[in-house]
């Protein structure tokens, strides 16, 4: 049994929640599919051609493997948005559902129709989540705003990489991914209130603020002191020692000995009894003061054994540490594991680990119970289930192209 037919009878914390997504490519895609991860009944609208997603990347007979991933758990209608009668059955669709989630250019379901003003007395109790590079309101709200955009003037990329050179972006779309989990947190508060309230409201979520949210104390230190928080490499400013060292045979080690106990059983073990019992650095504060110095010591400690050792030495001592991984040591890690990180599916006869999500619910798990589909997989379904159209009207609606 794999692990998505484990969970198939249990129940799950937005079962009987219906969400219409009609959103593309990643931030709107990735906040339907935690949603539906939980339990929610996804109905994903693309175009006749199918999201964009499913192209990208790494692809196995022309689909690609993140669609896999983020197509999960979603029934697939194709509506031609761009004619009257696909924005009618969108309509439709929206009026009975729970939630919407769209990600386009603010404005964009304003010229369809299918705004949340719309909704307001056909559909009262309705959550509308909607996600764009910098919200519904403001002199930027027009802007167009991908990830990598939205992530320079958030701030964040401001603190990414090494002083006096460009900054750099993790090999992922995580402003995306940040704004997905904002717009699914949204939409289980407003939930919550509706369920005292019985009205609805609307989501706004921007990527710029989703990114903006991790800045922790960046602006009351500017506020208060005047300092602005600059790129530290692999380190983090102000906390010593905290960074990634280089051992003998190639490989990488984060080493975290912040903590004032922690330090000195780091140094002990590292060779440096004189510097454990420096009174200089017996704080934070003092040990900022003499980062150089305990950073050097560090870096020449590992590069005088393989990481594994140096590990083993830190774990015994109690020293938080740990590897930097690749997914492919991910896979092979007893951890991951044994903590359930991976869902086996089956794609065209062979099996696909996709990532779990967390946060894991001890009475009410999330489970994969489908990968990502075919386009339009549920097409017919939708129609005929959910708004009772009869045989006639949906050839009707395959001979004009709106399905």
């Amino acid at each position: 049994m794999n692990s998505s037919e484990s969970h198939l009878s249990k129940q799950r914390p937005l079962d009987g929640v219906r969400v219409i997504e009609v959103g593309q490519l990643i931030a709107g895609p990735f906040a339907g599919c935690m949603l539906g991860y939980f339990g929610a009944e996804i109905i994903k609208i693309e175009p006749p051609e199918g999201d964009a997603i499913r192209n990208w990347r790494v692809l196995e007979n022309g689909t690609s493997f993140w669609w896999r991933s983020i197509g999960r758990n979603k029934k697939s209608i194709t509506l031609d948005l761009k004619k009257p009668e696909g924005q009618d059955i969108a309509r439709q669709l929206i009026e009975h559902a729970d939630v919407v989630i769209e990600n386009f250019r603010p404005g964009v379901m304003e010229s369809w129709g299918l705004g949340p003003e719309v909704f307001k007395i056909s559909n009262p109790g309705l959550i509308y989540a909607r996600i764009s590079g910098y919200g519904q309101t403001g002199p930027y709200a027009s802007k167009p705003g991908f990830a990598s955009v939205c992530e320079g003037i958030s701030g964040f990329r401001y603190v990414n990489g090494f002083p006096n050179q460009a900054p750099v972006r993790p090999n992922l779309s995580i402003g995306d991914t940040i704004s997905g989990i904002h717009a699914a947190l949204g939409v289980a508060l407003a939930l919550l209130q509706r369920n005292n309230s019985g009205a609805g409201q609307i989501v706004d979520v921007a990527l710029y603020e989703s990114m903006f949210n991790l800045m922790e104390a960046v602006v009351p230190e500017f506020s208060g002191a005047g300092v602005v928080r600059e790129p530290s490499g692999t380190t983090v400013t102000g906390i010593v020692p905290t960074n990634t060292y280089r051992c003998k045979n190639g490989k990488y080690v984060v080493i975290g000995g912040n903590g004032d106990s922690i330090f000195q059983r780091l140094m002990q073990v590292a060779g440096h009894p004189e510097m454990a019992a420096d009174p200089r650095m017996a704080n934070n504060a003092g040990r900022v003061q003499h980062e150089l110095e305990i950073d050097n010591a560090l870096a020449a400690w590992c590069m005088s054994k393989d990481a594994d050792e140096i590990l083993q030495l830190l774990e015994q001592a109690r020293v938080p540490a740990g590897p930097i991984y690749s997914v492919k040591d991910m896979l092979a890690d007893p951890h991951f594991v044994a903590r359930g990180m991976f869902e086996q599916v089956e794609i065209n006869g062979k099996p696909l680990q996709l990532p779990a999500i967390a946060p894991k619910l001890s009475q009410t798990p999330g489970v994969t119970n489908w990968p990502g589909g075919d386009i339009g997989s549920h097409t017919l379904d939708i129609l005929q289930d959910v708004l009772n159209f009869t045989p006639e009207q949906i050839e009707h609606l395959k001979a004009s192209g709106v399905i």
